[in-house]
């Protein structure tokens, strides 16, 4: 088990970025969460097994069809134990 903390900058709010990524974690057994900023960055954190997590990392840095990611800066951190994935408020 992984855990990765990942800010995605670009055009990457208001082109479902979001659901998308909601949708990819599921279908990859990934653990979570992800959400806007403020700023315009989205913030997701994926944890799992390496392969599936590292897959998510690769996943962000193209997005959905009408994302245009510009930067993708990923941390590892130490797993909680996550359960599920979900669609989070904007952030602070």
């Amino acid at each position: 088990m992984i855990r990765k903390h990942v800010v995605v900058s670009g055009r990457v709010q208001g082109v479902f970025y979001r659901d998308t990524c909601r949708e990819q974690a599921r279908r990859h057994g990934v653990a979570g969460w992800v959400r806007n900023m403020p700023d315009g960055t989205v913030e997701a954190v994926f944890e799992g097994p390496t392969e599936e997590v590292e897959r998510m990392v690769d996943w962000a840095h193209l997005g959905p069809p009408r994302a245009e990611v510009r930067g993708v800066e990923a941390e590892e951190e130490t797993p909680e134990g996550l359960t599920g994935f979900e669609v989070r408020p904007t952030g602070p």
